[in-house]
C-alpha cells in the first residue's frame, strides 16, 4: 500500500524499496541521507520529530504531498540524492540547514 505513492522507506536499520525501483542508485542515496539521520537522533527520536514535524506541516499547508517534502528530513535527502558523495561530506544534523527554508 505504501509503494503505491512512494519508491521506498528507510525504517532502521532497513531501506524497503519498491520492486520496480531496485537498484537506483540515487534513491538508494536518498535513503542512506535518512539511515544518517536515524543514527543521528537515536532511532526512535528521529520517528518522533519526523512525525511532528509533519503534522506542524500539514496543519500549515493543508496538502499532504506539501507537508511531506517541507519536512526538514526529506529535504535534506532530496536536495542531496543525486550527489553519490554527500553522506561522505556531509556535516552532523545535517538537516537542521532545511528546517526554515519553506517552500
Amino acid at each position: 500500500m505504501i509503494f503505491k505513492k512512494y519508491r521506498g522507506i528507510t525504517l532502521w536499520p532497513f531501506i524497503v524499496l519498491n520492486k520496480h525501483q531496485k537498484g537506483k542508485e540515487v534513491l538508494l542515496n536518498h535513503e542512506r541521507i535518512h539511515l544518517r539521520q536515524q543514527i543521528e537522533l537515536l532511532v526512535i527520536p528521529f520517528y518522533i520529530w519526523y512525525g511532528i514535524e509533519f503534522v506542524f506541516l500539514y496543519l500549515k499547508h493543508k496538502n499532504w504531498d506539501k507537508a511531506y517534502r517541507n519536512i526538514s528530513f526529506e529535504k535534506e535527502a532530496y536536495s542531496n540524492e543525486c550527489n553519490l558523495e554527500y553522506l561522505k561530506k556531509r556535516k552532523f544534523w545535517g538537516f537542521l540547514k532545511y528546517i526554515k527554508k519553506d517552500s
